[in-house]
């Protein structure tokens, strides 16, 4: 599996996840000790960020990683790859 589609899943749940909480990407940072733009780039599975980052905002939104086997795309991560 190519690991930008885990980072983008991964940034996916975590927005979701913050949605479900009420909070918006500044209350977050501000709960995770990161910048706004940190956030924005974990949602958008940023390969650039850093798994500290990851963590901060995982510790802030009461969750951890667990990890699971990889499975396949769906329709909506794969689309635009033939185009």
């Amino acid at each position: 599996m190519d690991y930008s589609l885990i980072t983008l899943r991964l940034g996916e749940q975590l927005r979701q996840r913050r949605l479900n909480r009420g909070l918006t990407q500044a209350a977050l940072a501000s709960l995770a000790g990161l910048t706004r733009q940190k956030v924005i780039a974990i949602e958008k599975g940023d390969l650039s960020v850093g798994m500290l980052a990851y963590a901060r905002v995982l510790a802030a939104l009461d969750c951890e990683l667990n990890v699971v086997p990889a499975a396949m795309p769906t329709l909506d991560e794969i689309h635009g790859v033939f185009d």
